[in-house]
C-alpha cells in the first residue's frame, strides 16, 4: 500500500551523453559525477556538481572495435578504474579526477576486471587506500594508488576459487573498527553464489586465513536470462554505512539487513552479518504465467528497482509488491535498442538509467511516506509507529493493534492501545466499550493508562479520569472483600494486591485528584485507612493526627507532627491529648522539636499535672521544663513559674532550693539572676509551707528583717547565716543580729544558768558586732551579775583601748597644726634672689630693665622702674608679658581663651581704678580691688602654675613637629631647588 503521489520519478538528464564517441556500454556514478563507457574505447566523465565534462580515450595505439567493459567509480567521484576489452584480450585502467590521462595497471594485463570494492570509510580524495579488484576468471586483487604517485602503490593477488570457478560479478566491502584494529567484511558474488568473508587485521592476512577454513557462501542456481548482463550485488549505503544488500541472482533477489559486529554463527557464510534475509521469487513479478526476470538492479531504502524491458519496475522490499512503473522518453531519431542498464549514487542518493545514447535520472520522493502502513499490513506494529508522521497515522496503528487485542478478548492489552489513541475515537466511545462488557477492571487500566499518555495542560481530564479510577478501584476493593471476608489478613492475597496498587495511585495522582471529592469518596466507601494515606499526601495533617489519637497511637500521630511540613500550631493544638495519651513520647518529641513555644505548651502540661502520680515515676512535664530551663535557656517567666510551682508540690523541697539558687542569668549583660515572679515564687512557697525556700526568697528581694524573721522559726543556723550576709548597711546588719540574739536569749529563758553563759557566748560569734550592753535588755530580771562579768570585762577593757586611741588621734592632730601654722609662716617670708643681668626666658631680655608701657602686662601695677615678672623655684624667669604670650601660644584654644579673658577682666578692672583722679578710695573701688586680687589668682593659676620649661607644657611639646602647618609656606621658600641647566652652574668660592 503506497500513497497516492508517486515516490519514484524519471526525468532526462543527457541525451548525447557519449558526444559522439561511441555508444554506451557502461557506467558508474558517485558524488553527483557520472562516468560512461563507450563502444569505441572512450571514458566520458560528467561532473554534475560543478558542471564539467571531459573524456579521456582509452583505445590509443590500438585498433578494431575496443569497447570499455566495465568502468567504476569510488563514493567521492575522484577514483575511477575501467576494463577496455580488445579482440581476445583486455587491459585495466586508473584515472583521477584530477589526471588529464589514465595510468594502465600493467599488472592486471589480460584480466576482465568485472567487479570493485571500495572501502568507504578511509578513502579519501589523495588515495584510494585498499581497494579489491574481481575478475572474471574467479580471482581477487587488492590495489591501492595515491594520486600524487601517479602510479599503483601496490597489487596484491587475494583468492581464487577452485571448487567452482566462476566469474564474480559482484563486490562489496564495509569496514569497523575493534580497538586498534580493522575488521574487514567482504560480500562477492557469482552466476550462482554468494560468497562471504570476515576477518581482522590486514586485507591479505584475511584472505589468507582462507587457505585453513572454507568459505562460506549462499548458492542459488538458476537460470541467467541474459549472459551478458549475470548477477549483480548492491549493498544500501545510508551516512557511509551499509543497511541493507540485494543479489539479483538467477533464482530471484536474494536481500536482507547487514549489521557489521554482529556475532553470530551458522551453516551459512552470510549469517555472520546478515539479518533477516529473504528470496523475492521472480513469479511475484509476472502479470501471466512466465516469470519475468529482470536484467539489471537498483536497491534504494524500502524498494528495489527492477529493469524489466524497457522499463523498470519499483518493487517494495518489505511487501513484495510492485508499487510503481518507470517509463523512459527514448528520442524519435535514436537507434537506442531500450534501457541497457541501471546504476546508484548512494552519495547523492540518486538513480541512473541509460540506453545507447542517454541518460535518465530517477529521483526519490520521501521514500519512506507511506511504509508504516505496508508494515501496518504486515502486523509489525512497533516498526509502523517508527515510520508514521503524525498522530493520526499512529492512532490507526494503536487502533489496529487494540481492536486485535479486543477481538482476541484480552482487554487488558486492549486497554493499553487503547489509550494511547488521540484522535481516532473518542474517549467516551472507547470507556462503552467496556462498560457493555462489564469489564470494569479493563476500564480501570484505560483510564489508569489514559492518565499516563496525557499532557499536563489537560488538567480538567486528568481530574476526572484520576476520580474515575479512584471510584473503580474503591468498587473493586469492595467487591474483593465481599468475596472472601478473610482477604484483608492475607497478605498474598488480591485484596492485599489492588490496595497496594491502590495507595500507589493515590501517591501517583495526588496533585490532580480534587481533595475534597476524593476525601469523601473514600469516606463514602469506609475506607478510613486510604483517607488517612490520602490526608497525609495532601498534607492534611489534622486529620491524620486526629485518626491516630482516636486509635491510641500517640507514637505515630507524633511522628506525623514532628514532619518539617507540619504547622507547628497543631503540635500545641493536640499537645494535650497527646500529654495524657503517652506523656514520655510526647515529652520526648518536644524535646527533639526545636521550633516549640513552651509557653503555649503550659495548658497541656498543667492538665497532665492535674492527675495523680506515684511517688517514683518520672514526672514527664519537670523533666520537658527543666529541659527548656537548663539546655534551652529560656527566659519565659511563666515557664519558670511552672517548674517552681510543680517543684513546690513535691515532698523534697530539695529540687525546689536548688532552682531558686540557680542563677539563670548567669554571664549575660544585664541580665536578671532570675526569670520567675519573686511574689509568686513566695505566695506558693508560703502556700505549700516550704519555709527554707521563703527565706531564700526574702533574703533575694533585700527583705532581710523578714528573711531572718522567718528563719528564725525554722533553724538559727539558718537566721545567723542570713543575717551575716548583710555587708553595706551596718546598722541593718547589727539589728539583724539582735533579732537573732533576743531569739537565742528567750529560747535560753527559765533555764539553768549555764544557758545564759551560752547565750553570752554567742557575742563571739558576731565577730565584735555586738556588745553586752546591746544584749543586755533581753536578759531576765532575775539574771546574777557573776554571770554578766566577763563580758562587761570584756567590754570595758575594749572601751579603754578605744580611749586611748582617740587621744593618740588627738595629739597627732595637733602636732599636724602646729607642723602647718610653720609652714605659713615660712612661706610669708619665702623670697629668690635675681641678678642684674638675669634675662627673660621667652624675650631674652633683661628681667630688672625699665620698662615702657608697652611692656606692661594688662592687669599688672609695676613696681618701680621694672616691669612685672614671675620667678620660679626652679630659678627661671619670665616677664609677666612674656609668660601670658608663651603660655597662650603653646596651650590648646579653651585654655588660651580662658587666658585671654581672664586678661581682659582685670584690664577693664584696672582702669576703673585709675579713673579715681582725687586720690580716695570708695567702697566700690574696695571691692573692685577684691574683684582684681581674684582674677589676678586665677590668672597666676593659669600661667604660673608651673614652669613652663620644667612642666608638662614643654613635655608636649615634643609631639608637635618642627615645622608647623602654619610655617609650611615659610618652611617652604627655604629649600634649594636644582638649576634648570647645567651650564648655569656657578662656583663658588670658599675662603679658608
Amino acid at each position: 500500500m503506497e500513497s497516492s503521489r508517486n515516490v519514484f520519478s524519471v526525468d532526462l538528464l543527457e541525451r548525447h551523453a557519449t558526444k559522439g564517441r561511441g555508444a554506451i556500454t557502461c557506467m558508474a556514478a558517485g558524488n553527483d559525477v557520472i562516468v560512461l563507457g563507450t563502444s569505441r574505447g572512450w571514458i566520458i566523465r560528467h561532473d554534475f556538481g560543478v558542471g564539467d565534462s571531459y573524456d579521456i580515450d582509452l583505445s590509443v595505439s590500438r585498433n578494431g572495435e575496443q569497447p570499455v567493459h566495465r568502468v567504476f567509480v569510488d563514493p567521492g567521484g575522484s577514483h575511477c578504474i575501467a576494463t577496455v576489452l580488445s579482440g581476445g584480450d583486455s587491459e585495466t585502467y586508473y584515472t583521477h579526477a584530477k589526471w588529464s590521462k589514465p595510468r594502465i595497471l600493467s599488472k592486471l594485463k589480460g584480466l576482465v576486471v568485472n567487479a570493485v570494492a571500495w572501502n568507504r570509510q578511509l578513502i579519501t580524495e589523495a588515495s584510494t587506500r585498499e581497494v579489491i579488484l574481481g575478475t572474471d576468471n574467479g580471482q581477487l586483487y587488492e590495489i591501492s594508488v595515491d594520486e600524487k604517485d601517479k602510479k599503483e602503490k601496490y597489487i596484491k593477488f587475494l583468492y581464487e576459487l577452485t571448487e567452482v570457478p566462476e566469474a564474480f560479478m559482484g563486490l562489496q566491502m564495509e569496514t569497523t573498527t575493534v580497538g586498534n584494529t580493522t575488521r574487514y567484511y567482504v560480500m562477492a558474488v557469482t552466476p550462482t553464489r554468494l560468497y562471504s568473508f570476515t576477518g581482522m587485521g590486514l586485507l591479505d592476512t584475511v584472505f589468507a586465513s582462507y587457505a585453513d577454513r572454507a568459505v562460506r557462501f549462499m548458492e542459488l542456481p538458476g537460470e541467467i536470462p541474459n549472459r551478458q548482463v549475470l548477477s549483480e550485488l548492491h549493498f544500501f549505503i545510508k551516512q557511509r554505512r551499509a543497511m541493507y544488500f540485494a543479489w539479483l541472482s538467477g533464482a530471484g533477489i536474494y536481500h536482507g539487513g547487514l549489521n557489521f559486529g554482529a556475532q553470530h554463527s551458522s551453516s551459512n557464510g552470510d549469517e555472520n552479518f546478515v539479518e533477516n534475509k529473504g528470496l523475492l521469487d521472480y513469479s511475484k513479478l509476472s502479470e501471466g504465467t512466465e516469470a519475468v526476470k529482470p536484467i539489471s538492479l537498483a536497491l534504494s531504502e524500502f524498494h528495489f528497482l527492477l529493469l524489466i524491458g524497457d522499463k523498470v519496475k519499483v518493487v517494495n522490499r518489505i511487501s513484495e509488491q510492485i508499487v510503481e512503473e518507470l517509463h523512459f522518453d527514448h528520442s524519435s531519431d535514436s537507434v537506442s535498442t531500450g534501457i541497457i542498464g541501471l546504476c546508484s549514487d548512494a552519495t547523492a542518493g540518486l538513480f541512473y538509467a541509460y540506453d545507447q545514447n542517454s541518460i535518465f535520472q530517477v529521483s526519490v520522493h520521501d521514500e519512506g511516506q507511506g511504509m508504516w502502513q505496508v508494515y501496518l499490513e504486515m502486523k509489525d506494529y512497533i516498526t509502523a509507529l517508527a515510520h508514521c508522521r503524525d498522530p493520526f497515522q499512529k492512532d490507526q496503528v494503536y487502533g489496529v493493534q487494540a481492536e486485535a487485542a479486543f477481538s482476541a478478548k484480552d482487554y487488558f492489552r486492549a486497554a493499553s492501545f487503547y489509550s494511547k489513541i488521540n484522535y481516532a475515537l473518542s474517549f467516551e466511545e472507547i470507556a462503552l466499550k467496556f462498560i457493555s462488557i462489564g469489564e470494569q477492571d479493563a476500564l480501570r487500566t484505560f483510564l489508569l493508562r489514559k492518565l499516563d499518555n496525557l499532557t499536563k495542560d489537560d488538567k480538567s481530564q486528568i481530574t476526572m479520569i484520576a476520580t474515575w479510577a479512584t471510584e473503580l478501584y474503591l468498587d473493586k476493593i469492595n467487591r474483593l472483600l465481599l468475596e472472601d471476608d478473610t482477604a484483608s489478613g492475607n497478605r498474598n492475597s488480591e485484596y492485599q494486591s489492588i490496595l497496594k496498587e491502590f495507595r500507589a495511585f493515590l501517591s501517583d495522582s495526588k496533585d490532580v485528584l480534587d481533595e475534597v471529592t476524593t476525601m469523601k469518596l473514600l469516606e463514602s466507601y469506609g475506607r478510613v485507612d486510604e483517607l488517612v494515606y490520602f490526608a497525609n499526601l495532601k498534607e492534611q495533617y489534622e486529620i491524620v493526627v486526629h485518626h491516630y489519637i482516636q486509635q491510641g497511637e500517640a507514637k505515630k500521630a507524633l511522628e506525623v507532627l514532628q514532619k518539617p511540613t507540619v504547622p507547628v500550631d497543631l503540635q500545641y493544638k493536640f499537645a494535650p491529648d497527646l500529654i495524657m495519651l503517652d506523656a514520655y513520647e510526647t515529652v520526648e518529641s518536644w524535646m527533639a522539636t526545636s521550633n516549640l513555644d513552651p509557653r503555649r505548651l503550659i495548658p497541656a502540661m498543667m492538665r497532665y499535672t492535674s492527675e495523680p502520680h506515684a511517688k517514683n515515676e518520672t514526672h514527664e512535664v519537670i523533666k520537658y521544663l527543666e529541659f527548656c530551663v537548663h539546655r534551652l535557656l529560656n527566659e519565659d517567666s511563666g515557664v519558670h513559674d511552672l517548674l517552681l510551682w510543680l517543684y513546690a508540690k513535691q515532698e523534697d523541697d530539695g529540687a525546689l532550693l536548688r532552682f531558686l539558687q540557680c542563677k539563670f542569668g548567669k554571664g549575660r549583660a544585664n541580665g536578671p539572676d532570675f526569670f520567675y515572679n519573686p511574689m509568686y515564687a513566695l505566695r506558693v512557697c508560703l502556700m505549700e509551707k516550704r519555709m527554707r525556700a521563703c527565706v531564700h526568697i526574702y533574703s533575694m528581694m533585700s527583705m532581710h528583717v523578714e528573711a531572718v524573721a522567718l528563719a528564725l522559726q525554722v533553724d538559727t543556723e539558718l537566721a545567723m547565716a542570713e543575717a551575716d550576709k548583710v555587708e553595706d548597711d551596718e546598722d541593718l546588719r547589727k539589728k539583724l543580729w539582735l533579732m537573732v540574739a533576743k531569739h537565742v536569749i528567750e529560747q535560753e529563758k527559765g533555764t539553768k544558768r549555764k544557758n545564759i553563759r551560752k547565750a553570752i557566748a554567742f557575742l563571739k560569734e558576731t565577730d565584735g558586732l555586738l556588745k553586752i550592753e546591746d544584749i543586755l535588755p533581753f536578759f531576765p530580771d532575775f539574771a546574777l551579775i557573776d554571770d554578766f562579768k566577763e563580758a562587761i570585762c570584756s567590754s570595758l577593757e575594749d572601751y579603754n583601748k578605744q580611749i586611748e586611741l582617740l587621744k593618740e588621734e588627738m595629739n597627732d592632730a595637733t602636732h599636724g597644726a602646729d607642723n602647718i601654722r610653720n609652714d605659713i609662716n615660712g612661706l610669708a617670708q619665702r623670697y629668690a634672689i635675681i641678678e642684674r643681668e638675669e634675662g627673660c626666658g621667652v624675650c631674652r631680655k633683661k628681667i630688672l630693665s625699665v620698662g615702657g608701657p608697652h611692656h606692661m602686662a594688662r592687669g599688672y601695677t609695676s613696681i618701680g622702674p621694672s616691669a612685672p615678672f614671675y620667678v620660679f623655684p626652679c630659678g627661671h624667669a619670665f616677664h609677666a608679658q612674656c609668660l601670658i604670650a608663651h603660655v597662650t601660644r603653646c596651650s590648646n584654644q579653651a585654655q588660651a581663651e580662658y587666658i585671654l579673658d581672664l586678661q581682659k577682666q582685670l584690664s577693664l578692672l584696672s582702669n576703673e581704678v585709675k579713673r579715681d583722679a582725687n586720690g580716695t578710695i570708695e567702697n566700690g573701688s574696695i571691692a573692685s580691688m577684691t574683684d582684681a586680687d581674684k582674677l589676678r589668682s586665677q590668672l597666676d593659676d593659669a600661667i604660673a602654675g608651673e614652669c613652663p620649661y620644667c612642666g608638662e607644657l614643654i613635655i608636649r611639646e615634643i609631639s608637635l613637629p618642627f615645622v608647623l602647618p602654619e610655617e609650611a609656606d615659610y618652611a617652604a621658600s627655604w629649600e634649594i631647588k636644582p638649576p634648570q641647566q647645567l651650564g648655569m652652574q656657578k662656583s663658588l668660592p670658599m675662603a679658608i
